[in-house]
């Protein structure tokens, strides 16, 4: 790693610049606190001591295009989201209290995509602002970005009952609004968050173990595509947030790459 990329990371993590003085920490070194989601970036100095470089993995999969219905594939942003909060393509738009569009810089070279809208998500009507998603904040300013600099979003738009998986039906008919979305933001990388989300995106069954620390390909584009753990699933097993974060310099490597 050159010293620039190295201070860079040292940087974003808050930590200033660091000397081996005895053996090497072992590989299992807590980092329970390395995603901090209510301490700030600084905190997480006694976690990491360096930051490394991942290698990229060649392109490993290519999502098949999401084909947008002829009615969005026209939309700008105000109108897709009109299009959104007026949606009753399933038994959704019976049960929300209102649909989640996304939010964010739409200039942003980042999108992070999740699953579904959680209880908070549907009351406030913006993805990821409970417990989940100060989780994402500090997972974001651990790799340098701010909130506001990347795109949020989720495959459906409405909250399954009782946080319940979306049923097949209900994913086919949301796919497109997040199809337009992706065409109208155009995104350099995506990162997509939980086992969920990667399947319906990825069209597969496979593991998210197995989705991980690969690049994958999206749409006609082929916006490259990382896959990690839901900051949710993380804070119910914070033991894989070291996972998480070689994925997180995984999509940074990637990102800086091109």
């Amino acid at each position: 790693m050159s010293g620039a990329l190295r201070k860079e990371y040292l940087a974003a993590l808050g930590l200033e610049t660091w000397t081996l003085r005895g053996p090497a920490a072992p590989a299992s070194e807590p980092v329970a606190a390395l995603f901090n989601e209510s301490a700030p970036v600084a905190a997480m100095a006694s976690v990491v001591a360096v930051a490394s470089v991942v290698a990229v993995a060649p392109v490993v999969a290519v999502a098949p295009v999401v084909a947008a219905a002829p009615r969005e594939a026209a939309y700008d942003w105000p109108q897709l989201r009109e299009r959104v909060a007026a949606c009753t393509r399933c038994g959704l738009s019976a049960t929300r209290t209102q649909t989640v569009f996304g939010v964010g810089n739409l200039q942003a070279e980042w999108l992070v995509v999740g699953e579904a809208p959680g209880a908070e998500e549907d009351r406030q009507g913006e993805p990821f602002v409970g417990r989940a998603g100060q989780l994402l904040n500090g997972m974001l300013r651990a790799i340098g970005l701010k909130r506001e600099q990347v795109y949020i979003a989720n495959v459906l738009k409405c909250r399954p009952p009782h946080n319940r998986d979306p049923v097949a039906a209900e994913t086919m008919e949301c796919l497109p609004y997040l199809d337009r979305q992706i065409a109208l933001l155009k995104p350099r990388i995506m990162l997509v968050v939980g086992r969920i989300a990667a399947q319906n995106l990825l069209r597969t069954d496979a593991k998210l173990g197995a989705l991980r620390q690969q690049v994958h390909k999206f749409g006609a584009s082929g916006v490259p595509l990382v896959v990690t753990y839901h900051p949710a699933y993380l804070l119910r097993s914070p033991a894989e947030k070291r996972k998480a974060w070689e994925d997180l310099k995984f999509a940074r490597e990637v990102f800086a790459r091109g």
